[in-house]
């Protein structure tokens, strides 16, 4: 892969905006043995900003260094390429360079196409190449504000995902045929579509892998508690979360879910209003122990006052 010339070419001026943890890995003093973990694989970055940082490495005077990151670029799985195309914020560079590198992935490079970032130059190859070049809806000059550097841009919030949407089915049809190590890869960094529909996957390595993506919201953990989820572990790492264990209604759930682990749910437990120790006390739905422990905290609270 080589960087994308500048000459001729009407460039974007786009401001290439990172997080911290992608930022430490392009600084000129990182660290030679950082750079090559993560062209291995051993970190993890969202989708976008993993193919920016390997753009970049791929330019490093080290050979081994650009010698890896180029490799592993040409070997990014096509949903994590996807995911990053879909980031409104990517770097014309990165796009140009992956238009280059996988334009033979036509719905792919339609994207990349039709992104507000993607340059002339970008749409020239690929429209060579009889991709259908559209026009981008969004044009750079009239973006939103980004957020300040190294903030990680949000890509979504707590807004209903919709599973009848075509970016949606697309990503499902995918799954479908993804095997077990690609979609714990993206089980790790992958936007709230696919965070939805690898939490329901029958493998419980990459719907485990989904409750640990640094991108997941409360609400989704608290949907996710609620739900008649069959993987154990998931609500272990939720149990084990200090941050999640501060929203009352996880804690709640996590009590009224059979599969949280006993101990767990006695600790929690103590922590309810009286109002819901009461409902508990009464609730078919529970474990014994936990009803039973719910009248003894109600009892215990009575007679202190």
């Amino acid at each position: 892969m080589s960087e994308p010339a500048s000459s001729g070419r009407n460039v974007l001026a786009v401001t290439l905006r990172i997080s911290s943890a992608a930022a430490a890995l392009l600084r000129k003093d990182a660290p030679r043995e950082e750079k090559l973990r993560f062209t291995a694989g051993e970190h993890a970055l969202p989708a976008a900003e993993e193919v920016t940082v390997l753009f970049f490495l791929a330019l490093d005077a080290d050979a081994e260094v650009h010698g890896s990151a180029r490799k592993r670029l040409r070997d990014v799985p096509l949903a994590v390429l996807a995911d990053a195309v879909a980031c409104r914020t990517l770097h014309p560079r990165v796009l140009d360079a992956l238009a280059r590198l996988h334009y033979r992935h036509g719905e792919l490079a339609t994207h990349i196409a039709v992104h507000p970032n993607c340059d002339e130059g970008t749409r020239a190859f690929l429209a060579e190449r009889g991709i259908a070049v559209g026009v981008a809806i969004v044009h750079p000059a009239h973006a939103a504000e980004h957020p300040p550097q190294d903030e990680v841009p949000v890509e979504e919030d707590d807004e209903p995902v919709d599973e009848e949407s075509e970016q949606f089915k697309s990503k499902y049809q995918l799954a479908q045929v993804m095997g077990v190590a690609e979609k714990i890869k993206i089980a790790q960094t992958g936007d709230k579509e696919w965070r939805m529909i690898l939490i329901r996957d029958s493998n419980k390595l990459v719907s485990g892998t989904v409750i640990r993506n640094p991108r997941i919201t409360e609400s989704e953990v608290l949907a996710i508690v609620k739900s008649s989820i069959q993987n154990d572990e998931i609500l272990r790492v939720v149990c084990a979360s200090k941050e999640w264990l501060k929203n009352y209604q996880i804690r709640k759930a996590l009590v009224e879910n059979p599969k949280t682990p006993i101990h767990s749910a006695l600790r929690l437990l103590t922590t309810l209003t009286e109002k819901d120790l009461s409902h508990l006390a009464k609730s078919k739905n529970i474990q014994t122990v936990l009803s039973t422990q719910a009248r003894k905290l109600l009892i215990a609270k009575k007679e202190k006052r």
